[in-house]
Parts: C-alpha cells; structure tokens; sequence
C-alpha cells in the first residue's frame, strides 16, 4: 500500500484524474524517453530499413523478442518460441516493355517507367506481359450488390486492360458512406475485382486526391522488391498490375479520342457503362522470384481470471518497412558528366513503424507490470510486411493462436503522434463497435475529444493490420493523432500531417529528430493502455453494431466455438 501511495504522488500530475488507480499504476510505464529508445534502435540504419526477410528484419524481430523476454512474457509462437514464421515470396522486377498504347494510324503512346507508369507482376512467375490488349475504362470498377452498383455491367472484360479510377463514389452521402473511403476505394480490391471479373492487367489512375498521397509514394512503395504470401493456385490474379500518373492517363484515353475528365464524370453514376477506349496495350516485365521466411513476433501475458484467461486482446504493430530501394542522388562531379544518377536509398520508418512498435512494447510493459495482471490474456503482435500489404497479420488471422471466436479485440498501433499534445484523439473506425463506449470513457476520464477520422476519404481502416482482424470478426481500435493542438487551430493540426504525408510518408526522410515532440504520443499511449485494460477487465467481449459490415464474421466465429464444445 504504501508503494502504491508513492508511486500514485509521483505521477498524479501527470496522469489524468479520471484514470483509476490501477489503470495510473500502469500508464505511469509509458514514457517519452522509452519510446524513443525503441525508435532511435529499430530506425536505426544498422537495420537498413526492416524490409521482409532481410538481415535489419531479423535483427528488429530479435530485438522484440529479448523485449518480451525481459517484460516476462511468455512465447507464444511456433514450438515454443517467440516466432511465428511463414513463407514470402519475394519479386524484384524490371520493365522489358514500358506501357505501350497504339491507335490505328497514330504514333504509339509509350509512358515513362517510373517516372509515369509503376508496372509490377500480378503473377507469381519469372516473366508476363501483354500484347495489343484492348483498353476499357471501367470507370471505379466496383461491383456492389448492397449499393445497386455494377461498373461491369456483364461487359465481357476477359483478357483485357482496365483503366481504374482510384476510390470510391463520393459525392453522394447515402452512396458508399459518401466522402469516407471504403473497401471498395482500395486499389487491392481494384486488382482483385478485375481478376475475378478474367482481366489481364489493371492501370489505376493516380491523383493526389484521390490516393490521398503524391504520385513519390507510389514510386517508392511499388518500385524494388514487391512481397506476396505464397499464391493459392484457384486464386484469380491479372498479369500485371499497374499505375498511371493523371497526366499519362489523359493521354491514352485521348489517343482513343475520348476526355478522361468526361469518362470520370459519367462514372459517377450509377447507369455508367464500361467504356473501350478504342487502344490496344503492350507491356511486359521479367521477375527474380525468391522465396524465403520472415515472422510474427508473438509474446503472451497470461489472464489472470479462470473464465477469462482462455480469451485474448491482441495488440499489432507492424515491425517492417520498405528498406533500401533504388532512388535518384546527385551525380560525382568527375568527369564533367551532368544530372541524378541511380543510388541505393535507406528508408529507416521511424514514424512507420518502428514508433508503433515502440508503443507496443511499452504498452506490454505497462501491463506486465500490474498485479494482479488483466483478466484476459494479452497477445502482442509485432506482425511482418505490413507493407508489402497486410501480410503478417493476414497469416496470424489464418493461422490463429486462438479461435477467433475467442478475440475480444484488437488494439492496432501504426504510427504514433510526433507532434505535441492535443485535446482531440482520433478514432479510425469509429461507429462501428461497441468498443466507442470504452474508448470514448477513457477519453472523457482523461478530459479529451473523441473524434472519427479527420481524413475519412484516405479509408485508413482498411490500409493497417486491424482490417484483417475485423475479416475475422475481432472489433478493433485504431487511434490516430488528434489535430487540436492547444494554441492553434484544427487548419493548423491537418497542415502538420499534411506536411508528413507529402514529404516523409514511405519515404527516406522518415527519421526520428529534433522535430519530434512525444508528449502527445505518450498521452495517446497512455489512453491506449488504459482503454486495452479496460477491454482486457469488462465481463463480456465488444461486438460490432448492428448492421456493420463485419457483424456476420463475428457470428461466424463465435458459432464455430460454440460447435467445438
């Protein structure tokens, strides 16, 4: 008791009046200075990056793993240990034929790689292209029954190239949740449509908008190395998938005599008709194929209660970025020659996500440190090549620990709020469980603003590892940096993570340094903690509500326990 009293003292300036003294005793671990010291390890350049599979990846997971080890986890990966592994398949490629348009007596149209097109293997194979494939705009090319929409229209696309519209409908409230990016806007599900619908190739036209990132995004995030989980051969896959900058878009479809800004008009409704643009396409590229291992970092906190031990809170944080990548540096001044010339490029992804990770691992720490400890059991994921598109945690969540019907919930942290406090926190995913109740409370006790995202259009609920786990039926918070800093305005606080999406996301500059102010990022953390012990404590596991898009995979998997008692 009289430790309790000394430590309550020491740090009740600092922690919010409305926490309880438990939840105090644990939020009193997170610290500005032990995020850091994971960060400043993880981002460091002896990681070179923390791509899948390589050397700076296997130090990261080891890193975690002694993390765990000293926090008095228990392994929870394969045989015992902290890992669960799993197979990538990884595909370096290079463009043998840029992206070639031709109209019967014009002059072709052949875009720039890189610099206009990104193209990369849909195929799990050394070498694929297309020749003199016919081009068809399909405008967003969704197909959603619950919405009465159908870009397809039965318009026989097999074997075909569609040009795609990134995102969905928007300017309509009552169609696809209005300004507020689904599935539906995500270029995967672009990819997989047209493969179910038998195209070859997709080209999704980019914009700033519309991606809700610069066109040196895509330049980096598509360019090297690319990973895939192993390919399930009854899996429909297109040839090639692709990107398009707005500007070389414009010009195919007007080398068919079409406007583009005229095509995306009329797409916007719902008796659209798919479009053929009157130009054929040739491209093709050769891949190295290899296929190595990366992993899951898994560590447990027991539940301390005998009903409730046998189900899990599990936290995700995803521990790989994009690594070194091919980029542009000036040229050696010998020899008199001119201009850029090709480099090796470290992306160290410091906000993205060694931060996330950080947190985690504090986090783990905090509850570690409790006694009695929750009463659910606590999962700690540091999940593998989120990158390379959600790929550790899509393999957890097919190869649970624990039935899914036993996942109270998820706590997803990627990315923390490097700068400075603010009265707001942002819920991605708000409105769809009943995990608001227990996040809003936290907020209220901690005397913040709850708010949904403040870029809905971006679809960030389905761009992190917490979209795999809601396909499973599991709830999941997802917070993100509030904009209302004290002293300036809401304009204020976008224009900061404006200024990171446009400069620093997944790309070099991505380093932790003098910028960074983490008191924001330790009162978000801190509320995470409490809210996931929260979460960990209540007698009954959150639910979607009613009618939410992944109801259904919760009655799912709660009815696959119920059989197996």
């Amino acid at each position: 008791m009289n430790r309790l009293i000394v430590l309550l003292l020491a740090t009740s300036a600092a922690l919010p009046a409305g926490y309880t003294a438990r939840e105090k005793l644990a939020a009193r671990h997170i610290t500005a200075a032990a995020l850091a010291a994971h960060v400043r390890f993880l981002a460091d350049d002896l990681l070179e990056g923390r791509a899948p599979a390589s050397r700076g990846d296997e130090l990261a997971m080891r890193y975690i793993a002694a993390q765990y080890e000293r926090l008095g986890l228990v392994p929870a990966g394969d045989d015992g240990g902290w890992l669960q592994r799993f197979d990538i398949v990884g595909m370096r490629s290079e463009v043998t034929t840029p992206i070639t348009v031709a109209a019967p007596g014009k002059p072709p149209l052949t875009l720039r790689p890189v610099a206009d097109s990104v193209v990369v293997p849909g195929l799990q194979k050394e070498s694929m292209g297309v020749r003199d494939a016919e081009v068809v705009f399909v405008g967003y090319g969704i197909t959603a029954p619950e919405q009465r929409w159908d870009d397809f229209k039965g318009t026989d696309v097999r074997g075909k190239i569609l040009l795609v519209m990134n995102n969905d409908p928007e300017d309509d409230p009552a169609l696809f949740a209005g300004n507020t990016r689904l599935y539906y806007g995500r270029w995967d599900y672009k990819y997989a449509e047209a493969a179910r619908h038998g195209a070859a190739g997709v080209i999704i036209i980019h914009t700033d908008h519309s991606a809700s990132y610069p066109w040196h995004v895509v330049q980096s995030s598509w360019t090297g190395a690319q990973f895939e989980l192993p390919a399930d051969p009854a899996e429909p896959r297109v040839t090639l998938k692709m990107w398009a900058t707005e500007d070389a878009c414009k010009k195919i479809a007007a080398l068919g005599g079409k406007d583009l800004d005229e095509l995306r008009r009329a797409a916007g409704k719902r008796d659209f008709l798919p479009v053929p643009l009157g130009v054929k396409l040739t491209a093709a590229v050769k891949a190295t194929l290899t296929r190595t291992r990366t992993a899951n970092v898994l560590g447990k906190l027991p539940g301390s209660d005998k009903r409730l031990a046998d189900e899990l809170v599990v936290v995700s944080a995803h521990h790989d970025h994009l690594g070194v990548r091919e980029g542009l540096g000036p040229r050696p001044s010998a020899g008199g020659a001119v201009g850029p010339v090709r480099v090796d490029v470290l992306y160290n992804g410091a906000q993205d996500n060694a931060s996330g990770v950080a947190a985690l691992l504090d986090v783990a720490e905090a509850l570690a440190s409790l006694e009695p400890r929750p009463k659910r059991s606590v999962l700690f994921a540091a999940v593998a090549a989120e990158e390379s598109g959600l790929l550790g945690s899509q393999y957890f969540c097919e190869h649970p620990t624990t039935a899914p019907g036993r996942i109270a919930a998820n706590l997803n942290i990627d990315g923390i709020n490097i700068w400075g406090r603010t009265r707001d926190l942002a819920f991605v995913g708000l409105g769809k469980s009943t995990l608001d109740d227990v996040v809003g409370g936290v907020a209220r006790a901690a005397g913040r603003t709850l708010t949904g995202d403040d870029r809905p259009d971006k679809g960030a609920f389905y761009r992190s590892d917490q979209f795999n786990f809601a396909k499973i039926g599991v709830p999941a918070i997802y917070l993100k940096a509030g904009i209302l800093h004290p002293g300036h305005d809401a304009g204020w606080g976008r224009e900061l993570k404006q200024k990171y999406d446009n400069e620093r996301y997944h790309q070099p500059s991505d380093q932790i340094d003098a910028t960074w102010n983490l008191d924001g990022a330790v009162d978000d953390v801190q509320l995470m903690t409490v809210a996931l012990l929260r979460v960990a404590d209540a007698p009954k596991m959150p639910e979607w509500h009613k009618g939410d898009e992944f109801e259904a995979a919760r009655a799912r998997a709660k009815a696959a326990v119920g059989a197996a008692k």
